[in-house]
């Protein structure tokens, strides 16, 4: 039973969706400008998609770090951190125009995509674990920014000049440092881990559960990051949707996936996450055969997209939710960086797929079989394989 105020888990869990609102929207910049850029500096589909996808992959990788410094140091204090890190990209973006100043740029807004393993270790110590399911999905709409720069960034620089996006986003993240320093606390009970960040992280590495996750992990949230930085580039290509048109409709698609990930995380706390997996799974594999063939946008490709959407947000809630039933207390940022990392990644190498495949055959139809694929392999995965964790994480509640 948990020990800690109940007032103090709602406060400091509103602080971290917040923040990890803000980061991610600073993350996913980008995403929305890309097919501009790709018009302005005459870039190739290959070249648009590493645009978008450098960010992710920093913002993925650095959640390791970031994880294990944040069971040692706390969310008071890395969350500002991150934040005001977070600034100096977003400004740099706002005065430079050349292909290669932009990928450095995008190199270091990868930070802001770390906010992730800071948040998940806050809010895992501060409820437990009958809630902690409910909680790390409603920590999670904070990846409902992708949504808000797709609604946003386009409008902003349209209507304010092409720097006000950037403006906007920095002022916000330096408010947002200041009110976390002030008004964030980490769990009273939270675990002191003993060790160096690296040792951590390297102990993590040896638990199975740790790449366990990290599997689902990059086909739930991997394919929901993809969607969210590429979707854009895809219906404008596929569909000759105008920019602003594209990004609004990315952003339909991230509003539901934030949706449904506290949606899956309550599934998880009242079911068993293990199938809330399978049937999310499953539902992709099938949804991605349908858009394969690139049926008209409305209604058919509309559905299977918000579909789709739907699925990979209550899968990324689920497979949180083992987190928080399964990781050890002293160790979940260090987890969450490494699982957080993976789905990433996982959002890293489809938009580079897609653009490869699309320079070469003229269709996206080869890289959505794809995804079918891999997320059929993932459902049956956790059918077989994951369903002993049913038991275990019942014998421990």
């Amino acid at each position: 039973m948990s020990t800690t105020p109940r007032g103090g888990a709602t406060r400091n869990l509103v602080l971290a969706t917040i923040g990890f609102t803000v980061n991610f929207w600073a993350w996913a910049l980008l995403g929305p400008l890309a097919p501009g850029v790709k018009e302005r500096l005459g870039l190739g589909f290959a070249a648009q998609s590493l645009l978008v996808a450098v960010p992710v992959l920093v913002g993925s990788l650095g959640r390791i770090p970031v994880g294990a410094l944040t069971d040692r140091y706390g969310a008071r204090i890395m969350f500002p951190i991150v934040s005001l890190a977070t600034v100096v990209p977003v400004l740099t973006l706002s005065v430079v125009s050349s292909y290669s100043a932009l990928i450095v740029a995008g190199f270091f807004l990868g930070l802001g995509g770390t906010t992730f393993a800071v948040g998940v270790p806050l809010v895992s110590g501060w409820y437990p674990p009958a809630r902690k399911g409910f909680a790390l999905g409603v920590f999670g709409i904070g990846t409902g920014g992708t949504a808000i720069a797709n609604f946003t960034t386009v409008k902003f620089a349209d209507t304010y000049g092409p720097d006000a996006p950037f403006l906007i986003v920095a002022a916000i993240l330096v408010v947002y440092a200041v009110v976390a320093f002030l008004f964030i606390r980490d769990a009273p009970n939270r675990p002191r881990p003993t060790g160096s960040a690296w040792a951590r992280t390297v102990d993590v590495g040896r638990l199975a559960i740790t790449w366990q996750l990290c599997f689902l992990y990059a086909v739930g949230f991997g394919g929901f990051v993809a969607f969210s930085v590429y979707l854009p580039a895809y219906l404008k290509t596929a569909y000759g949707l105008s920019a602003n048109d594209a990004a609004l409709r990315t952003a339909g698609f991230v509003v539901l996936a934030v949706i449904a990930r506290p949606t899956g995380g309550w599934l998880s706390d009242r079911f068993h996450p293990v199938a809330v997996l399978v049937w999310s799974f499953s539902g992709v594999a099938l949804l991605a055969v349908v858009q394969a063939f690139q049926p008209p946008l409305i209604p058919l490709a509309t559905m299977a997209f918000l579909g789709m959407a739907a699925l990979l947000g209550a899968a990324s809630g689920a497979v949180f939710a083992l987190v928080g039933k399964l990781a050890p207390a002293d160790k979940v940022g260090s987890v969450t960086g490494v699982v957080g990392a993976a789905g990433g990644l996982g959002g890293f190498v489809p938009p580079l797929i897609m653009g490869w495949v699309y320079g070469v055959e003229g269709s996206y139809a080869i890289g959505l079989m794809l995804l079918s694929d891999v997320a059929l392999a993932a459902a049956v995965y956790t059918a077989v394989k994951m369903s002993g964790l049913a038991h275990r994480s019942t014998a421990g509640s």
